[in-house]
């Protein structure tokens, strides 16, 4: 066995505490980053908000007892990967796992930079009178860039700095952060309409140059937005879902570090790890959408982001009232004249982001350190720094492709004459992909008890049963069919609602260039994967024998 893999052991560390994975999951599915980013762009919906986050929260549940449970089985760096390579089979593992991990996460760092500038570079500057500065980051594709290459820096150094210390970072951005997100809700319940309406005018127009009337022109320019806060039918509420799960898919985000925690063998306390993640999230969105509602008013905010979006994704040629992103955080802010104290709230409220933000990368780390570890890359790239534990060279695979792409989508190349396409359209892709490797993780876990027996039998989730059948295979059942609801309404967009695949009507293709995205990545991964399997047969490794092995940590 230990001729298989490139060392006996991986060489990695069991730095992190139960707690340090629940405060990552908890940031993985970031209410002031990804949710808000996403709420803004679901203007044109009609199934409420509210419900749609506790239906969503109801089949994610079983994500988690999925995740947690094959953790406890395999507690290994790499988790998709290893845990599909092994009950799957190499090919299919390396290719949904390496494209979902590693090739789609290079786009998902252009995306974290533009919730860098709204939510941080622009609102801060803006406080502090760089008014041009601050329009500059929010408003051009040069600012963009120049955010994911800031975005790439923070995030690399976070990543060297090892598992230990940007945990402790995480803890500090934590309670900073709920520090900051209580001091919004209780601006905003304890403000009113009018008091809003008029910080808004006043400080839009001192702070980004607003012409005055915003709050009036903003209800005009938005005209049409339909997401409600609540109500809509259950099918309306559905077709919410495929959107707003680019917000909360992800409390298993953190699986691919569990070979890092101390204790992962417990399936409790993984599930409750993940589970408190998703729910305490659930109910700070609701809290914090109500509030939004009481003061702001959800009909403002909604045509405020319909209005951004709309100009932002070319469909209208005029401009937003509000020159920057609604970001609820800088509009309760405005319930104060008071400069250091709106300093102080958007300030906390960053720290979601930077607690956030290594997300982007470290886990991808991970499944590609255990690809290498496998033989199927370079055995360079399994190299581990002695003092920190990390994997550079893995790291870098992640970091260099991503300055190319993060070019490619700041300047949205590729867009067509009449506007639409480009780049940026490629942004659900980003979930789409890494769906269809939690898709897989789904099968395998459904199938664990019947291809692994006698591994599943050895588990610490043997034990759990639903009407006599394992409850992995009933909880990978039921993700298995969630998952292949939203593939289906991804991919062939019967509705024509999210532009990422095949639409079923009149138009044809809705997003060609992200399918073809898409195909160019698996087919990738495929080659790489058949090319090394090749090389490493040549060289004496039977890459399947590799796969019929768990590897130490």
């Amino acid at each position: 066995m230990s001729d298989l893999f490139v060392r006996k052991a991986t060489g990695l560390v069991r730095s992190w505490s139960v707690f340090d994975a629940f405060v990552y999951a908890f940031f993985s599915i970031n209410l002031v980053t990804l949710g808000l980013y996403s709420f803004s762009q679901m203007y044109y919906f009609e199934g409420g908000l509210i419900p749609a986050l506790i239906v969503s929260a109801i089949f994610i549940l079983f994500e988690i007892v999925v995740y947690a449970g094959l953790i406890a089985v395999m507690p290994r760096s790499g988790g998709d990967y290893v845990w599909q390579s092994r009950i799957l089979g190499g090919g299919i593992g390396f290719v949904l796992a390496v494209t979902g991990w590693w090739f789609i996460l290079w786009l998902w760092v252009p995306l974290y930079s533009d919730m860098l500038r709204h939510i941080v570079i622009t609102p801060l500057l803006g406080i502090l009178g760089a008014k041009d500065a601050a329009l500059w980051f929010g408003q051009s594709s040069l600012g963009l860039f120049v955010t994911a290459l800031i975005t790439l820096a923070i995030v690399t150094g976070y990543i060297m700095l090892g598992m230990k210390k940007y945990a402790a970072i995480q803890k500090w951005c934590f309670y900073g952060g709920i520090l900051g997100l209580a001091i919004v809700v209780i601006l905003l319940l304890t403000g009113s309409p009018a008091a809003f309406q008029a910080g808004l005018e006043n400080n839009s127009i001192a702070l980004f140059g607003a012409q005055p009337g915003i709050y009036e022109a903003t209800m005009v320019t938005g005209e049409g937005a339909t997401l409600p806060l609540t109500g809509g039918s259950f099918g309306l509420i559905m077709l919410t879902l495929p959107y707003l799960v680019f917000f909360n898919l992800w409390p298993n985000w953190g699986a691919t570090l569990y070979g890092e925690v101390r204790g992962a063998t417990d399936f409790k306390r993984n599930f409750a790890g993940m589970a408190w993640a998703l729910g305490v999230t659930t109910l700070l969105a609701i809290l914090l959408l109500l509030a939004i509602n009481k003061t702001i008013g959800w009909d403002f905010y909604i045509r405020a982001n319909g209005a951004w979006w709309n100009y932002s994704w070319g469909f209208v040629t005029e401009a937003p009232p509000l020159p920057i992103w609604p970001y609820p955080a800088l509009l309760a802010a405005f319930l104060t004249t008071n400069r250091a104290v709106q300093f102080v709230v958007v300030a906390l409220m960053s720290l979601w982001w930077f607690g956030w933000s290594g997300t982007v990368f470290l886990s991808s780390t991970r499944v590609i350190f255990a690809a290498a570890f496998d033989r199927l890359l370079p055995e360079k790239v399994a190299e581990i720094e002695p003092r920190t534990r990390t994997p550079l060279y893995a790291l870098l695979l992640m970091v260099i492709p991503a300055i190319l792409v993060s070019y490619l989508f700041a300047y949205n190349v590729g867009v067509a004459e009449d506007g639409t396409g480009g780049f940026r359209s490629l942004t659900l892709a980003s979930t789409l992909v890494i769906a269809v490797t939690y898709f897989g993780t789904a099968i395998a876990a459904t199938i664990l008890p019947y291809r692994k027996p006698e591994l599943y039998s050895a588990s610490p989730i043997a034990k759990y049963k639903v009407l006599g059948l394992p409850l992995i295979t009933v909880a990978g059942a039921v993700l298995t069919g969630f998952l292949g609801f939203l593939l289906y309404e991804w991919l062939l967009d019967p509705n024509a609602l999210y532009g990422i695949g095949y639409s079923i009507n009149e138009n044809g293709y809705k997003n060609g260039t992200s399918l073809i995205f898409m195909g160019v990545m698996y087919t990738l991964a495929a080659a790489i994967y058949f090319g090394f399997k090749a090389y490493r047969k040549n060289k004496g490794i039977d890459i399947d024998k590799v796969h019929q092995e768990i590897p130490s940590e």
